[in-house]
């Protein structure tokens, strides 16, 4: 381990060992039942918003006007500490910006927001980042995105990668653009682990008996056990959840799982009192720097891909203003920028090479590190791990009351 990665107020590790704890345990907070697809909204069928009519968004857009000002709500960590791309931003065009780091949680965030925007009044930000999920789809769905113009995001459209311009829950962008995502795959302990691991099944092997690690999310196990039988979680039935619960149930009650963890499986697997887990992209590659002994990999059979996003919420006071932001992100300079401090994948393919340039003409750790991200599958999956990445089961609010308890049911036994 170097001396730079071992310091102990070192930010890209700090970022580590926190960041990724903030998002993903949001999802077992929340009991994230169904992310990444278009949902039934949930409880609120009788009150969706109908689709945006074309002409309508063109009118919304034509009597829009630059404010000079934006205000941008996020989530912790997700902008470098000196804010450089905002400063830039705000150089180059005039516009003053406000940056909160005010959403810690998903559901938290949509249960404040919910019924603000339900009476009609404004949130007080221009731009606010939501995983997709169950309550990025209410926010859709209750007509509380305002639907994007497209021309005025000609960064993203040139330089967003094709598979960010494909999102199951929000077809053609209407409503959001991603910001960055992370990846559920396996990570294993390299001093306990001599194997070169590349399916899902080992999971479930034997000889890894009282040393796996599997998620108390419902919805992510579920997702491994049904790739582990073959099954795209996304098109999914009920017999499809009965088979891979019984799939779960076998391997735990055979003592294969020490533990259904939440964020903590990490700190397991680093240590050694596990050798083998589900894992967040984002939590392997902050302790790979660190130096710790932990791989990390997408089953040769799928993993998951979540993404969070940018949207403008309903009665946005500067929606122009947010719009010039969204799409400066996308500048392939400035998203390698945000990439270098975020470490999770990035929507802007040309950032891979604008950090190898960077890489090469580095020294000592800065060149180490950028090497390491330039070549790291969690930053940088290949096309054949995209192509193996899945999205959530879509679930209406009828089939969660069949889904969630099939597998709550082997994780708090």
């Amino acid at each position: 381990m170097t001396e730079h990665m071992n310091h102990q107020h070192d930010p890209a590790l700090l970022r580590g060992m926190t960041q990724p704890r903030t998002r993903r345990e949001a999802f077992r907070i929340a009991g994230f039942s169904a992310a990444g697809l278009a949902l039934a909204a949930c409880g609120v069928e009788g009150q969706k918003a109908a689709p945006p009519k074309t002409d309508a968004v063109q009118d919304f857009w034509a009597k829009q006007t630059k404010h000079g000002k934006v205000v941008f709500a996020n989530w912790p960590e997700y902008m470098p500490e000196d804010q450089a791309p905002l400063k830039q931003f705000q150089k180059e065009t005039g516009i003053a910006y406000e940056y909160k780091e005010v959403i810690q949680e998903n559901a938290e965030f949509f249960g404040k927001a919910d019924p603000v925007l339900r009476a009609g009044q404004s949130l007080g930000y221009d731009i606010v980042v939501m995983t997709n999920g169950i309550q990025l789809q209410h926010m859709i769905e209750l007509g509380y995105c305002v639907p994007l113009d497209h021309s005025k995001l000609p960064n993203f459209a040139a330089n967003a990668g094709a598979a960010y311009k494909k999102r199951a829950y929000d077809p053609n962008n209407t409503y959001t653009i991603p910001y960055t995502s992370g990846v559920t795959g396996i990570a294993y302990n390299t001093k306990y682990v001599k194997d070169d691991l590349k399916s899902i099944n080992a999971l479930f092997d034997p000889k890894y008996k009282g040393r796996v690690g599997m998620m108390a999310d419902a919805q992510e196990i579920a997702n491994f056990g049904m790739i582990a039988l073959g099954v795209a979680p996304e098109d999914s039935t009920e017999a499809d959840w009965q088979k891979a619960g019984e799939k779960l149930k076998a391997q735990r009650d055979a003592g294969i799982v020490r533990k259904y963890y939440d964020q903590s499986y990490i700190d397991a697997v680093s240590k050694g009192d596990i050798w083998i887990s589900m894992a967040w992209s984002g939590d392997v590659f902050q302790r790979q720097l660190a130096g710790e002994p932990v791989e990390f990999y997408v089953p040769e059979e799928g993993g998951t891909i979540w993404t969070d996003n940018m949207l403008i919420p309903k009665g946005a006071a500067n929606p122009v203003d947010a719009l010039m932001l969204m799409d400066f992100l996308y500048k392939p300079a400035i998203a390698a920028e945000l990439d270098e401090f975020i470490q999770f994948i990035t929507p802007v393919p040309a950032v891979q090479d604008i950090l190898r340039e960077k890489a090469a003409k580095a020294t000592g750790e800065d060149k180490k590190a950028l090497e390491e991200m330039v070549s790291s599958p969690l930053m940088f999956p290949t096309e054949a791990d995209y192509a193996k990445l899945h999205s959530y089961t879509k679930l209406t609010t009828a089939q969660e009351q069949v889904f969630n308890p099939i597998f709550q049911s082997i994780t708090q036994a």
